[in-house]
């Protein structure tokens, strides 16, 4: 399990070098990606506008690279999705800082604008996809009618593309399986509970904060009853102010941690021999889909697109299904027969009563943790 929402120090400084040392963008694609036909692959809104999906892979191939930000291999299967993607287009993909935040993604874009070291696609949480729309490049997949409304912006500026549930992964050797959100308060959880970063900028840090809030008297409406939890936690010598890594759970050093189910799944293949256990608590659930898009400035845009087409083919839904997220086509191609039954089969199916927070609902609690959170946790 590795957050790419963490606030790591070490990976900002890697983007402040890349930055210093990025070379300007580079003219191989045609300035900026034109297609064959003379398309502009910048303004491009569909593979359409290519002359369709071959000429869209022959300008991505012209390309040759893509730049990824914030996609550690273990993460909702990424690993193997960038390999799908380069063997499949023998595009080279360059994964950079994979452990930063949303909001550092787009520090990284608006700091290395102009120098093709700049990411081309972002992987989002939505508070931060939301605040920062002018980022991103209107973009319609193939697949864009498989996908709600809801689920989408109107103009093509993001998109889902997976969602997990909020669980809390624990090291059953250290501590007792909680059955309730209120069992992490008592003592035998002390100095023991982890989240992933700052909630005012990771969104799976917020995603706790937010499941606390359902698990606790509050709502979608008001997220007020989530910190007021995580301030019990303090104030109870159980939060722990530490972000959890591979190594920190292989090493003992978190042995609770809040994360998407996707992320406390895979933590269990790489937890140092520790019984690492995955808990979805009884109550009402919580998803939260991440968003793609691209980035307005992309320095391979033609490339870009094509990633986002691979991202919501069949393939790289079904590889997100595999690692435990459901694909946002999860109905579509349930429909269609083309899911993969054996991965649905063993993810399950998602609880009857999961919130999925709407843009609004995630604008007003992003307010609230940015007004509240510090002090609560003191």
């Amino acid at each position: 399990m590795i957050d790419k929402r963490l606030l790591v120090s070490a990976a900002t400084l890697g983007i402040a070098a890349l930055a210093l040392t990025g070379c300007s963008a580079s003219a191989d694609a045609d300035s900026a990606g034109g297609a064959a036909n003379g398309t502009d692959a910048a303004t491009a809104t569909s593979a359409e506008d290519f002359g369709g999906m071959d000429a869209l892979v022959g300008a991505a191939q012209a390309e040759g690279e893509l730049n990824v930000i914030a996609l550690p291999d273990t993460w909702a299967n990424y690993g193997k999705i960038i390999d799908g993607f380069e063997k499949k287009y023998d595009i080279t993909v360059n994964s950079d800082s994979p452990d930063v935040s949303s909001a550092e993604e787009i520090t990284a874009a608006q700091n290395l604008k102009g120098q093709d070291t700049a990411p081309d696609v972002f992987d989002l949480g939505s508070a931060v996809t939301l605040a920062n729309l002018d980022q991103f490049a209107p973009y319609e997949v193939s697949t864009w009618d498989d996908i709600a409304d809801d689920h989408k912006d109107a103009d093509g500026g993001w998109v889902y593309d997976y969602t997990g549930l909020m669980s809390v992964g624990y090291d059953a050797d250290a501590v007792p399986a909680p059955e309730s959100l209120d069992d992490l308060l008592g003592s035998d959880y002390e100095g023991k509970v982890a989240i992933n970063g700052d909630p005012t900028q990771a969104g799976a840090a917020a995603a706790a904060v937010e499941w606390a809030a359902l698990q606790s008297g509050g709502s979608a409406d008001d997220v007020s009853t989530g910190v007021d939890w995580f301030s019990k936690l303090a104030d109870a010598g159980n939060f722990l102010p530490t972000d959890p890594t591979p190594a920190t759970i292989a090493s003992g050093e978190t042995p609770v941690v809040f994360d998407w189910s996707y992320n406390n799944l895979a933590a269990a293949a790489d937890a140092g021999g520790r019984d690492w256990k995955t808990a979805v608590l009884p109550g009402t659930a919580l998803g939260s889909y991440y968003n793609q898009a691209i980035n307005v400035d992309a320095p391979h845009p033609a490339a870009a697109r094509l990633w986002q087409e691979y991202v919501m083919s069949d393939d790289a839904q079904n590889l997100y299904l595999a690692a435990g997220a459901y694909p946002v086509r999860l109905a579509a191609m349930t429909e269609a027969g083309t899911v993969d039954q054996d991965a649905l089969e063993k993810v399950g199916e998602q609880p009857a009563d999961t919130v999925q927070f709407t843009a609004e609902q995630t604008e007003a609690a992003s307010k609230v943790l940015a007004d509240t959170w510090a002090t609560a946790i003191g």
